[in-house]
């Protein structure tokens, strides 16, 4: 059990944000057998990214070796049938490649709380939707709708967790973490009603959730019921 622990990070939250979007995009688009070597190398691709962090963030890279080799290698076997199915995947890269650049300096610089990394790193969750609609053969510009919603979601999370645990106290945080869920209520309008009356649910619980003493845990099983939500609401 301690050698796995040594290749699962504990970071419980990512799941939801690397599996939502994914199965969104999936979901809307149509799915294609190129979507399951597709979602390993995502996940593999992940616990690299979060490995390199590590050895980034510690200065010593030697001591996460083994998993950033395992899981380059497991990314790059499942990556290539999905490139040579749909090569146009290709062009995403250039833009994660510069995203994954934002996460890299933070950590090397110790900040991978920074809100600038958060709302990075949920750009990069959501861009999995246009990849698997790329890879349905479906226009980009048909899964808006689940992009723009899993965006807005996400992005409000982060405020929100953060008025919850590391800002806790924080008036600024509060005060834009409510501000930015009233304007999701409005954006989500124009995409939907039952988005809407999700994302108003979302704004009372960011307005009266930070005055309660929840526990992460209680925090994070909030989150797994709300995403289990605008996955529903999506696909209405």
């Amino acid at each position: 059990m301690r050698r796995l622990r040594r290749f699962v990070p504990p970071q419980h939250g990512a799941w939801a944000m690397l599996l939502l979007p994914y199965l969104a995009g999936v979901l809307t688009a149509g799915f294609r057998w190129p979507d399951i070597p597709l979602l390993l190398a995502w996940l593999s691709g992940y616990l690299l990214s979060y490995y390199a962090s590590q050895a980034l963030k510690t200065r010593r890279p030697g001591r996460f070796k083994s998993q950033m080799m395992w899981y380059g290698l497991s990314t790059a076997l499942f990556a290539a049938p999905v490139i040579l199915a749909r090569p146009r995947v290709l062009l995403y890269a250039p833009i994660f490649a510069a995203l994954l650049a934002v996460n890299a300096c933070h950590a090397a610089r110790r900040q991978e709380r920074a809100l600038v990394n958060d709302l990075v790193s949920v750009v990069e969750s959501c861009l999995m939707v246009f990849v698997t609609a790329t890879i349905a053969g479906v226009a980009p510009s048909e899964t808006v709708l689940p992009f723009t919603a899993t965006l807005l979601y996400f992005t409000g999370t982060v405020f929100y967790v953060k008025t919850m645990i590391r800002e806790r106290g924080s008036i600024l945080y509060y005060r834009t973490s409510i501000a930015y869920h009233v304007a999701a209520v409005v954006v989500a309008l124009l995409l939907s009603r039952l988005l809407a009356a999700l994302f108003a649910v979302l704004a009372i619980r960011a307005f009266v959730l930070p005055r309660r003493r929840l526990t992460p845990k209680q925090v994070g099983l909030l989150e797994i019921a709300a995403c289990l939500f605008l996955g529903a609401a999506v696909l209405q």
